[in-house]
Parts: structure tokens; C-alpha cells; sequence
């Protein structure tokens, strides 16, 4: 009876050392911005270390689709999966059996890794999960958005306010065409801007919104010029602002255009930031003008008449 029971416990630990052990990963996630899925498997109990005894077996599904043979060094892949190959031939005797695939083959799924050194296996399982990603965040979209209306509204306004001092139709027309001009490349960008997952489209919606806003910097001056026509170095030095405001936009979209998942929203953001709120102390600068003048020809109307009793 004591012989049979260390038979048993004999085979137990010889039938523990015989599995192969892995780094347990239960899932890998893929984006539309992945050029390459890596599937992660690593063997953490290698006992030889050798390539020449190793043999490599990947599936999805339960069904082979990779293998991989030390011993001759050559690997066999389904058609549906030609893109794939093991991360490091060379780290293979370290235990680093993971797999690189293409991201236009790689399925999500489970994936499952075997791996055989001489007379010992394991096996370990992935799911690749495929997750949707915007190019912008929902917060910087909706702040490109909010400081190009208020850009574009405060032009109109300012527009509106000032367009009876305009001697020229022409001039006035043409500040006209521009603030349409402005305001439909805006909502066809803004249009192309916002969706769930990232397209190219998004890329030419933020040219729309950003590119075109030059527009509003030599209107900005010619509005001004009417409001200022003693000041003129506070128009210069608006329209001045406002054009580092553009600048710094066309930055941030030349950063940001390249990027698949783009770092540098807030500084596109800042400069359509700079460019809305400049306009606003123009704005208040022509509704204080136009207050100024109402009441000195209220008060010259009054005084006229007293005058001429004198």
C-alpha cells in the first residue's frame, strides 16, 4: 500500500513537471490604430532553452492557422494569415512564443498558443478584442467646435454692427461672402470632425474648420479699421492677435493631422480659442464707439438749440 501511494505521488510530480507554464494574459486589445496585433505568449519554466527542441503551434478558434518547428527552423501559415510570424525567432529559447499579425488579418477572437519543448507542452489561451477609438475626444471635439462658432458668431455680430459705416457696396459684400464662406467650410468640417471611430474624414474636417479661418483675420482688420479710424494701432494690434491665434491652430493641425490618435488637441484648441475671444474686445471696443457717439450727438443736440437763444 505505502509503494502504491509513492507511485502515485511519483507520477504526480513528473506528470507537474512535464506542463509548460505561461504569463497568463486573458486579453489583448486592437484599434483601427494598430498597423500590427501583437498576440502575447511567454513560457516562464523553460527547462533547455533550446530552439532545436521547440515546436510553436498558434490557432484561433481551435483551428491551426501557425506553426513553428526548431528543429527545422521553418514556420507553415494558413493563406487567410500570411502575414503572420513569431515576434523574435531569436528570444524563442527565452520562451517568447508571441505571435505578429497584420491588422487587416487579425481577427478578434480566441486565440490559442502551444508550445512543446522536447517532451513537455502547455498551452494558453487570448481573446483578441477589437475596440472602437474617436480621433478626438468627445471634450475637444466639443471645444473646437464651441470656440469656431463663437469666432464665427462674433464676426457676424461685429459685421452687423458696423456695416453702416462702409462707404464701398463692394465692401461690404465682400465681407459678406466671407463670413459665408467661413461659416460653410465650418459646418461641412464639423460635420466630417465628430464620429465614433476614426476615418480619414476626420482629418479633412479639421482642415475645414482650421485652414479656411484666415479669412477672419484681414475681415477682422477692415472692421476695425472703421471703428478705429483715430486708433488704428488697436486694430493692428487685434488683427496682430488674432493671427498668432491662427498660427498657433495651424500648428496644432499640422501636429495633429499625422497622428492616428493625436497628443496635441489642446493646442489647436488654444488657437481657435485665441482667435474667438480676440474678436470680443473688438466687438466691445465698436459697441462703446458707437455708445460714445450716440451720446455726444444727443449732447450736441441739446446744446444747439440753447445756443441759439444766446
Amino acid at each position: 500500500m505505502w509503494a502504491l501511494g509513492a507511485w502515485v505521488l511519483l507520477g504526480a510530480v513528473c506528470a507537474g513537471s512535464a506542463q509548460l507554464q505561461f504569463n497568463v494574459i486573458k486579453s489583448v486589445e486592437q484599434t483601427i490604430c494598430n498597423q500590427t496585433v501583437i498576440l502575447p505568449c511567454i513560457v516562464t519554466n523553460l527547462a533547455q532553452k533550446n530552439t532545436k527542441v521547440m515546436f510553436v503551434k498558434w490557432k484561433l478558434e481551435k483551428k491551426e492557422f501557425f506553426s513553428f518547428s526548431g528543429e527545422t527552423e521553418m514556420s507553415h501559415t494558413n493563406e487567410n494569415f500570411s502575414s503572420a510570424k513569431l515576434e523574435s525567432l531569436q528570444n524563442l529559447k527565452l520562451g517568447v512564443a508571441s505571435l505578429t499579425i497584420s491588422k487587416t488579418q487579425a481577427v478578434p477572437g480566441n486565440y490559442s498558443c502551444e508550445v512543446t519543448e522536447s517532451n513537455r507542452e502547455g498551452e494558453t489561451v487570448i481573446e483578441l478584442v477589437y475596440r472602437i477609438v474617436s480621433w478626438f475626444t468627445p471634450i475637444e471635439n466639443s471645444l473646437i467646435i464651441l470656440f469656431m462658432v463663437l469666432a464665427i458668431l462674433f464676426y457676424w455680430i461685429q459685421l452687423a454692427i458696423t456695416v453702416s459705416k462702409f462707404e464701398t457696396t463692394l465692401l461690404k459684400i465682400s465681407l459678406f461672402i466671407a463670413g459665408v464662406v467661413i461659416s460653410v467650410f465650418a459646418v461641412v468640417g464639423f460635420s466630417l470632425l465628430i464620429s465614433d471611430e476614426f476615418k480619414p474624414e476626420n482629418q479633412i474636417g479639421l482642415g475645414l474648420i482650421v485652414l479656411p479661418a484666415v479669412i477672419l483675420v484681414p475681415s477682422q482688420y477692415f472692421l476695425l479699421q472703421k471703428v478705429c479710424e483715430n486708433n488704428l494701432s488697436f486694430a493692428i494690434g487685434v488683427v496682430v492677435l488674432e493671427s498668432l491665434g491662427y498660427l498657433i491652430a495651424v500648428i496644432g493641425f499640422g501636429l495633429c493631422v499625422t497622428a492616428c490618435r493625436p497628443i496635441n488637441g489642446a493646442v489647436v484648441i488654444a488657437g481657435l480659442a485665441i482667435m474667438a475671444l480676440t474678436p470680443v474686445v473688438g466687438l466691445i471696443h465698436a459697441i462703446l464707439t458707437r455708445s460714445s457717439k450716440k451720446d455726444q450727438a444727443s449732447t450736441k443736440a441739446v446744446e444747439e438749440p440753447l445756443n441759439g437763444r444766446w
